[in-house]
């Protein structure tokens, strides 16, 4: 993956690859700084395939370690810097990571997990004294690390086909599962979605996901595949947005449902908006009440809705000039790949019959990290691959419900895992939150499925008044039954302040569904 760097940094040094505040860095100045850090990870005694956890905010540090563990033969394990003690000691011990790179503050967070964990090295990025001593493992600043010189490469034996990164994703008995991600996986993936977002040297990208998300991390690989500038943003407010958009005449922005309401309510000053070139979605379905909302506030934009999942890094995008006719559509197959309706038995669904998306092709990750169990159950061999001359071809089962349309245009239905079974109808999650958005009373909604001895499960829609505004729970009701076959009706509308997110900005349906039981 770091050849993505090198050979932008041999063909646009110059060129400004990421900001980081008030801080711009080039190319050139990029790659010397992961080169060197390469270096230094390799004198730590790293070995090839070797884990690199980076447990850090977006900064100009972070990116270089990311490219200094591909360049020196090993795999980076970004975590999210949201994440506590116990959720990263989790992920350090999961993967075996026997180098950590973080910060002062966050060190001392985790002081009491690293004490008994597999890490051997922890490197400071902005460690301004020698950093403390301790007797399990050993600790350097990040300074002594790229202190070597960085055209001094010491060779390292990697194919396409090895371990690059271990991405860490919500698992559904609760414990974050790895997925492994080859460097083929990542250099298809970032030359797909650059080729049909059309980025180029020109663009300015603002990374507003986090690098443990794969859509977040895209931003920087698609980015650095063209030579674009990316933006990297620590969000903290929906105002930051604007601020860093106006900032940098932001062309491209990406981003999950969650984040796109909240962007959505604010005042865009001419100033932030005019340079949009595109805007993308990505994590669920954008409402259409809100989808319209960024038309009109990007008029010159071009709007690409997109489905992707962690295993697969992305899978499908609509074609912006599909929007008006079909914006509930997650759009056809991108790049180099190939995207399956499948029956229960393996076959092929028809037209408008609701079928299992199975993604195929270069963009397949390798696995699940030492989970031989679920990585079967998830990537199993692709429908039609059993010819008997050559071995079954591997692919991406992805436990959601879609249907293709006689044009081949997909549209999700909703999880396997997340489908409400209520008096004996299916009932997606997602149409029922489509609807409470198109009143316009609701900011956020998320719809769940709660036991009911009558019915099955009843659906319980949890919501928050939009703009500050009251909600009244039966008003929503009545105005959702008019709009609504009745079996799709909320029982109970419970309004909240707010919805707890994931760290990847999800709504946290597992966190909802608990509160809802207890």
């Amino acid at each position: 993956m770091h050849h993505l760097l090198e050979q932008t940094a041999d063909r646009h040094g110059a060129a400004a690859a990421v900001s980081y505040k008030d801080t711009t860095v080039g190319y050139a100045e990029l790659w010397a700084l992961a080169s060197a850090a390469a270096n230094g990870l390799k004198s730590l005694g790293l070995r090839r395939e070797d884990r690199v956890g980076i447990f850090l905010e977006k900064r100009v540090e972070t990116v270089a370690a990311i490219f200094a563990t591909s360049t020196a033969g090993g795999v980076f394990v970004p975590i999210n810097p949201v994440l506590k003690a116990p959720q990263v000691g989790y992920i350090i011990n999961d993967c075996d990571i026997r180098i950590l790179v973080t910060s002062a503050e966050r060190f001392a967070m985790l002081s009491e997990a690293l004490d008994d964990s597999s890490v051997e090295h922890v490197i400071l990025v902005d460690s301004g004294e020698p950093p403390p001593k301790t007797p399990n493992y050993e600790t350097y600043a990040w300074s002594e690390i790229v202190a070597g010189d960085p055209h001094v490469h010491r060779p390292q034996q990697a194919i396409d086909l090895d371990m690059a990164a271990i991405l860490y994703t919500s698992g559904s008995t609760g414990k974050p599962k790895g997925v492994v991600l080859s460097h083929r996986n990542l250099i298809v993936g970032a030359e797909s979605v650059s080729s049909y977002l059309n980025n180029g040297p020109e663009d300015v990208i603002l990374s507003a996901l986090p690098l443990s998300f794969d859509a977040g991390l895209s931003q920087l690989t698609t980015g650095f595949s063209v030579g674009a500038h990316v933006v990297l943003m620590n969000y903290l407010l929906p105002a930051d947005v604007v601020r860093l958009c106006a900032k940098h005449q932001i062309t491209g922005l990406t981003c999950v449902p969650p984040l796109w309401l909240q962007i959505a309510d604010l005042d865009w000053p001419v100033e932030a908006a005019r340079s949009m070139r595109y805007f993308a979605n990505t994590g669920g379905r954008m409402p259409k009440a809100t989808l319209d909302r960024l038309r009109g506030l990007f008029p010159n934009a071009k709007p690409y809705l997109m489905y992707g999942l962690t295993e697969a890094f992305r899978s499908t995008y609509l074609d912006p000039a599909e929007v008006d006719q079909r914006p509930d559509s997650i759009g056809k197959a991108i790049p180099n790949a190939e995207i399956l309706v499948v029956r229960p038995d393996g076959s092929l669904c028809g037209p408008g019959e609701e079928g299992e998306l199975v993604h195929r092709g270069a963009l397949v990750a390798l696995g699940y990290w030492n989970d031989p169990v679920r990585t079967a159950e998830r990537f199993k061999p692709a429908p039609g691959s059993s010819a008997g001359w050559r071995a079954p071809e591997v692919a991406v089962w992805s436990g959601d419900a879609v249907v293709a349309d006689k044009e081949g245009f997909l549209y999700f239905v909703g999880r396997k895992d997340e489908m409400i079974k209520t008096s004996g109808y299916r009932v997606s999650p997602t149409e029922v939150e489509e609807v409470a958005y198109g009143t316009g009373l609701v900011r956020d909604a998320v719809a769940l499925g709660v036991d009911d001895n009558r019915l099955g499960q009843r659906i319980v829609l949890l919501a928050t008044p939009a703009n500050g505004s009251q909600l009244d729970p039966e008003g929503l009701v009545s105005v959702m039954r008019r709009q609504l076959p009745l079996y799709m009706v909320p029982s109970t509308v419970l309004v909240r302040g707010q919805l707890p997110r994931s760290p990847n900005g999800k709504f946290d349906r597992n966190l909802l569904k608990q509160d809802l039981n207890g």
